[in-house]
């Protein structure tokens, strides 16, 4: 037996019958605690803090807890759990004065992620000493525990559903109340999710089986994406990266799919030791390929991502963004380096070497984004506001919207700075976005909603004189995507206490607006897409053969009242 060998048959669990009793236990009472902390506060922070606690706590500690090592689990569950509760309270406690902080969460459940392997193959220990096929081992197994643990509870879910409606029928309905209380469906969650993990656990040889299994399937994957991966930056090199900014908006993350995908699979290659990895020259030479096509996706992604940030610049979610390609470029790069140095068959080794490094450098760049560190609201918002004033982006076209809304309350604070600007487009413009009471809906780029709404707009035409109220029709229409598609004419019919009623003439239908000239003219810029709401729609079925085009002859005739007329002909219902 190896000296990995060695290490494998130690770090794995002894089989302890006590464990799924244990684990059922601690996590059916974790599953109760979360219920009673979560009840009916969810934005309470001291609620959200206990809830994160009693969640991932006891999850590390199952993870990790062994018949003849408590204490150190019990210690480093708390630990987790503390983390976690931080970040909750933190979450929860800031409001809206950050618009990002889902993203701290996701860094936070990353570390923690991270963290219980390095611990279960004891990192804290040996530090860089860490035989790194026991920390693959405990990866993988971990997955594979927990996976099984969850489609466990789903069917455990499934029988006491259909064994509550088998009882209902001879109306006992205990099991159907019981499903029905939500600190019952906590706890029996827990119980069952830990139960089952308990004896996965206890059966690591047949695990580690099936890990083998699992990777040898995986594994097969990596001729095609590597044959696929080849072809494509053959054809990127050929016809220039332009090609794929050209083909879709989305290339950063889907560059940045394709290179975890090649990520998992050089690793299910090459697995933890050569011993273990396929013998087959077809599956190395494809675990080759992908390990150095690992650089040029980040690297294309890093690329797309500095266009696009050169373009509209900084916001939050870009820069956690570029955190995400920078981890991706380092991993491209260590793996690059491993290929290149270690050439034919000493790549692997140092491929490994390279995984358990970054993997400890990423853990510690999770936990540290997940601490209150960083402001990426301030950051981007001091870059947009230098591309206002270098005059980069014009006043016309900056983002006030996306500065009220996406950047927390340093986005805010710029824009009532902004507000008090000498320069009219520009005050316009921020007092537009402070005005508004919920994010108005976007469907596009902002040139490309510009352009749609003047070519819109330059379908309508007015015949009545009052310049205010043609302005607030000119607001209204531009903000609701489908109006003026095609020409037509908008009516003044009445006006009662400065509300107009505006018959909008279109194609072969009619609908009316419903203007308020008592609303200050900001509000109704604010309200951007929400102008909808006062919208009342007459008719838009078609009405005779009368259609609006350009040139069409709109009247009001009078019959037993007043309706619309284009070109003679009636269109719409009477409106009096």
């Amino acid at each position: 037996m190896g000296e990995n060998d060695t290490a494998i048959e130690a770090a794995r669990p002894d089989d302890w019958p006590l464990r799924p009793w244990l684990l059922a236990g601690l996590l059916g009472l974790a599953g109760l605690a979360v219920h009673l902390a979560s009840d009916g506060g969810s934005d309470t922070p001291w609620r959200m803090a206990l809830t994160a606690f009693f969640f991932f706590g006891p999850v590390a500690a199952a993870l990790t807890i062994d018949r003849n090592d408590r204490v150190a689990p019990a210690i480093f569950g708390l630990g987790v759990g503390a983390v976690m509760a931080g970040i909750a309270w933190r979450v929860t406690s800031v409001q809206d004065r950050y618009s990002d902080t889902e993203y701290w969460v996701a860094a936070g459940i990353l570390a923690v992620l991270l963290s219980v392997p390095l611990f279960q193959s004891g990192f804290h220990k040996l530090r860089w000493k860490t035989p790194y096929k026991v920390t693959h081992y405990h990866v993988w197994s971990d997955a594979i525990c927990g996976a099984g643990a969850l489609a466990f509870t789903g069917l455990s879910w499934a029988l006491i559903a259909i064994l509550a409606a088998l009882f209902d029928v001879i109306q006992i309905s205990l099991l159907k109340d019981l499903i029905d209380e939500e600190w019952f469906g906590w706890m029996f969650s827990g119980a069952a999710f830990g139960a089952s993990l308990g004896v996965l656990r206890n059966q690591m040889k047949i695990i580690g089986t099936l890990q083998s299994v699992v990777l040898l399937v995986l594994s097969i994957l990596a001729v095609p994406l590597a044959i696929a991966l080849i072809l494509f930056l053959l054809a990127v090199a050929l016809s220039g990266i332009d090609v794929l900014w050209a083909a879709t908006k989305s290339a950063t993350p889907l560059l940045l799919a394709c290179a975890v995908g090649a990520f998992v699979l050089t690793n299910a290659v090459v697995r933890d030791d050569d011993a273990d990895a396929s013998n087959s020259r077809i599956l190395r030479i494809a675990g080759f390929v992908l390990a150095i096509g690992i650089l040029p996706l980040a690297a294309m992604a890093a690329l797309s991502m500095g266009t696009r940030i050169d373009q509209h610049g900084l916001s939050p979610e870009r820069l956690w963004a570029v955190i995400a390609i920078g981890v991706a470029v380092a991993y491209g790069a260590g793996y690059f380096v491993a290929a290149i140095r270690g050439r034919k068959d000493g790549w692997r080794d140092l491929l490994r070497q390279a995984n358990l490094h970054l993997a400890v450098i990423t853990c510690v760049i999770a936990f540290l984004l997940a601490m209150p560190i960083l402001n990426f609201g301030t950051i981007s918002t001091a870059n947009q506001l230098s591309r206002l004033e270098s005059g980069k982006v014009s006043a016309d076209e900056f983002d006030y919207t996306a500065l009220r809304w996406d950047f927390g309350e340093p986005g805010r604070e710029a824009l009532a700075q902004l507000a008090k600007s000498s320069d009219a487009a520009i005050k316009e413009g921020a007092e537009i976005a402070l005005a508004q009471e919920s994010r108005p809906y976007r469907y596009g780029p902002i040139k490309e909603q510009t352009s749609d709404r003047d070519r819109r707009l330059a379908n309508l035409r007015m015949e009545f004189d009052d310049p205010d109220l043609k302005r607030r029709v000119e607001l209204t229409i531009a903000g609701r995507r489908w109006s003026c598609d095609k020409p037509c004419v908008a009516l003044d019919l009445e006006e009662k206490d400065g509300v107009h009623t505006v018959a909008i003439a279109e194609g072969r239908g009619l609908y009316n607006l419903t203007i308020d000239t008592n609303q200050p003219l900001t509000e109704l810029k604010a309200q951007g897409m929400d102008a909808v709401s006062a919208v009342e729609l007459a008719s838009e079925a078609p009405e005779k053969d009368a259609e609006v085009s350009a040139n069409s002859d709109v009247e009001i005739r009078e019959w037993t009242g007043r309706r619309v007329y284009v070109d003679g002909k009636p269109i719409g219902e009477p409106f009096e």
